[in-house]
């Protein structure tokens, strides 16, 4: 027996429409959010960072692929993983879809991971992706970029993340057991796995100059994940008790 009210059509009708007038507020606040984040100074990228791609080793501007704009998912996935996070693997399912459309409108999406190439190569042929990634092993990107910390930095307690300093679940001295769920499912440690962390940053290509537009983080990332806007819109909502996403080749047959 359900124990959710229940109503009219009338009723309901009534309802929905006060809902749809506090929708469209949101639409309006978030379409004035996108003009605020657009508007923001860009930032010229003075440092050379280095990746390798399936087209060899690149510079920031080769990420473009002779687009003006660049948006990097920075996938989850340190040198000492052995499989990408799934919560960032989640977020990927939906990428090539996306990927194809952006292409041409002048928009490269690319996964930068610091993982060395033959691994992110390798999970994205498990997973049966094609969206570009590439390793930035060895070099600085993740770290300037805030999705990754240093031994020292993890041992100080000296980090920050989504531009805040060590308060995000994912920093604090005890880690939740989703974590430490999570470090398992991608075959590390916990202090491993969180020595990188989720976010995406755009960067703008403007006279052979490349500039840094963007980065969010954490929470930031719910509107680029996918499944959870359909969720948002389901009957039960998120309905959420503990980790209940696996990969999506790791789920038992239904």
């Amino acid at each position: 027996m359900t124990h959710h009210r229940i109503a009219t059509r009338e009723e309901w009708l009534a309802e929905r429409l006060d809902l749809l007038a506090a929708e469209k507020a949101l639409t309006r606040q978030s379409d004035a959010l996108a003009e605020r984040r657009q508007a923001l100074p860009w930032v010229r990228v003075e440092k050379t960072y280095r990746f390798e791609t399936e087209a060899g080793s690149v510079v920031l501007a080769d990420l473009f692929q002779g687009r003006s704009q660049l948006l990097v998912y920075h996938f989850m996935f340190g040198p000492d993983y052995q499989a990408g996070c799934p919560s960032c693997s989640m977020i990927a399912d939906g990428l090539d879809g996306f990927a194809v459309h952006l292409a041409h409108h002048d928009v490269t999406l690319s996964g930068v991971s610091r993982a060395p190439l033959e691994k992110l190569l390798a999970y994205r042929q498990r997973m049966g992706w094609h969206f570009p990634w590439a390793s930035s092993a060895g070099g600085d990107f993740n770290f300037d970029f805030n999705v990754s910390i240093t031994e020292e930095q993890q041992r100080k307690g000296d980090s920050a993340y989504n531009y805040k300093p060590n308060t995000h679940p994912i920093d604090v001295a005890e880690a939740p057991p989703a974590v430490s769920q999570f470090a398992a499912m991608c075959g590390t440690d916990t202090p491993t796995y969180r020595r990188d962390r989720p976010g995406m940053s755009s960067f703008v290509l403007a006279d052979g100059v490349v500039y840094h537009a963007y980065s969010t983080y954490a929470r930031g990332l719910d509107a680029i994940w996918g499944a959870y806007q359909w969720l948002d819109r389901a009957p039960l909502g998120r309905n959420e008790q503990g980790i209940w996403w696996r990969r999506h080749d790791e789920y038992d047959a239904r």
